[in-house]
C-alpha cells in the first residue's frame, strides 16, 4: 500500500498574541482534545524512562472512560525505558508515528518503524530504547487485562500497517475501511487498537450507539464528527475520548483520506461488581 501519513504532536506554547478561543471541549459524553493544546506545559515525566515526555490523552476516570489510558510518548536518541510498565496486569499496544524504537520481549529485540504496532501481553518483561539519532514519537496504550479461566493470554505481536490489507466495511465499496492487527475472532484478546479510514466524502451512515468506548486519535485529513448530539470538526492531531454509548458518526471532508487510529474494549462481559454491592 502507498506509504499513509502519520500525525505527531509538536509541542511549544502559542505566543501572547493568540486568541484564547479553541475546539477543546468536554462533556458528559465524551472530550475533544485538539492538536493545538498539546503544547509543552501538559506533557508529563514518567518513572524510570530517561529523555521522554508524554502527552497523557485518556485515563480512568469514575463516570467516564474507565477501560484504558493512552499517551503519546516522545523519546529523544538514546531514551528509553527498562521498566516501562509498572503495573503487572497490564497489557500494551504501542503505535509508532515518527522514527524507530526497539522494542525487546522475551529476550528478542525487534525493531519499530513508522506505522509498526506492537501487542505486549500482561508480565512480559518489555523493555524499550531509541537507538536512532532522530526523535521517536509512538502511542501507547494500556488496559488491565481482564483474565478468563480457559483462555490464555495472547501472544506479544509485533506488525506494521503498510503490510496489511485494510478491510471494507459491507456495502461502501471501499470507501470505509479497517486495519486489523488481531483477528476480531480471537477472544484472547479482551481490546482492539484498528486503523479507520476513509475516502473523501465517506460517511458512517447511523449513529453508532454501543458498549465499547473510545480512543479516537486523527491520524491523517480532517472530518466532521457526530459526538452525542453535536458535530464537530476534527483534523489531523486532534484526540477524541468517547464514553460508552456516545452516538457516533462522521463525515470525511477531503481532500485527502481521513484516518485514525482507534482503541476500542471488545469480547468481555461487562461486570457486574461495584461500589453498590
Amino acid at each position: 500500500m502507498k506509504n499513509p501519513n502519520y500525525f505527531a504532536p509538536v509541542g511549544g506554547l502559542p505566543d501572547q498574541n493568540q486568541l484564547l478561543t479553541g475546539r477543546a471541549v468536554f462533556t458528559e459524553a465524551y472530550a475533544v482534545i485538539p492538536k493545538g493544546v498539546m503544547t509543552d506545559i501538559v506533557t508529563s515525566k514518567l518513572p524510570f524512562w530517561e529523555q521522554t515526555r508524554a502527552w497523557i490523552i485518556a485515563r480512568p476516570l469514575s463516570g467516564f472512560a474507565e477501560t484504558f489510558s493512552q499517551y503519546i510518548m516522545e523519546v529523544e536518541p538514546g531514551g528509553g525505558s527498562e521498566r516501562p510498565e509498572l503495573e503487572a496486569e497490564a497489557e500494551g499496544v504501542l503505535f509508532v508515528v515518527e522514527g524507530q524504537i526497539e522494542v525487546t520481549v522475551g529476550g528478542e529485540v525487534r525493531q519499530m518503524g513508522e506505522g509498526g504496532y506492537a501487542y505486549l501481553p500482561p508480565s512480559s518483561g518489555w523493555t524499550l530504547r531509541n537507538a536512532s539519532q532522530k526523535k521517536a514519537v509512538f502511542h501507547w496504550i494500556r488496559k488491565a487485562y481482564e483474565a478468563v479461566d480457559g483462555l490464555d493470554a495472547p501472544e506479544p505481536l509485533f506488525l506494521n500497517e503498510r503490510e496489511i490489507e485494510p478491510t471494507p466495511m459491507a456495502h461502501t465499496d471501499g470507501k470505509w475501511a479497517t486495519t486489523r492487527f488481531v483477528d476480531p475472532d480471537d477472544l484472547r484478546h479482551d481490546m482492539h487498537v484498528t486503523i479507520v479510514t476513509f475516502e473523501p466524502g465517506a460517511i458512517i451512515p447511523f449513529a453508532e450507539t454501543h458498549v465499547m468506548e473510545h480512543g479516537l486519535y486523527v491520524l491523517e485529513g480532517k472530518a466532521v464528527y457526530r459526538l452525542n448530539q453535536d458535530w464537530v470538526e476534527v483534523e489531523a492531531g486532534d484526540f477524541m475520548w468517547l464514553r460508552a454509548f456516545c452516538p457516533q458518526a462522521c463525515y470525511a471532508g477531503g481532500p485527502g483520506k481521513f484516518r485514525y487510529l482507534l482503541y476500542k474494549d471488545v469480547n468481555r462481559h461487562p461486570k457486574l461488581k461495584g461500589p453498590f454491592r
